[in-house]
């Protein structure tokens, strides 16, 4: 499997052939277009997406570990099929609508000036968890622990 480290892409378009299978660890995508892309398997450690459209990306088995989401475009992804080991990640300014975070340990996880329209996060931890100027409409938080949430 491919080490790649610090490598900025910029204006990539993996929707038409998908990102290289390997670690990508302090990379940084700016303006990448992942439509309907499959990143499974693959790892992000440290990472940053800025203004990215992930929107239904298959991410079975995809590793997201300090990751940074800002001002992306993230519609019907399935974080609750992610590699769930030190799963942690924050969002700034992105569109998560008809996401599921179903059964994710999530703790302090902080969502800023987001919309998560019809997002579910039943069965979560999403203790400590941050929700600032966030739009939450028909969101599902069923037996979801979010003690400390604000």
């Amino acid at each position: 499997m491919k080490y790649i480290e610090d490598k900025l892409f910029e204006k990539e378009d993996f929707s038409t052939v998908n990102l290289e299978l390997g670690d990508y660890e302090l990379c940084t995508f700016l303006n990448c277009n992942f439509l309907n892309s499959d990143l499974s398997g693959i790892s992000f450690i440290d990472c940053e997406f800025v203004d990215c459209n992930l929107s239904n990306v298959d991410m079975h088995n995809t590793l997201f570990q300090e990751v940074k989401f800002k001002a992306c475009k993230m519609l019907g992804l399935r974080f609750d099929s992610c590699n769930q080991i030190g799963l942690s990640f924050s969002f700034v300014e992105c569109v998560l609508d008809h996401s599921s975070f179903y059964k994710n340990k999530i703790r302090a996880t902080s969502f800023t000036d987001s919309q998560l329209q019809e997002v579910d996060f039943t069965q979560s931890d999403l203790s400590q968890a941050v929700f600032e100027n966030c739009e939450l409409t028909r969101t599902e938080f069923d037996e979801t622990n979010l003690e400390g949430a604000d």
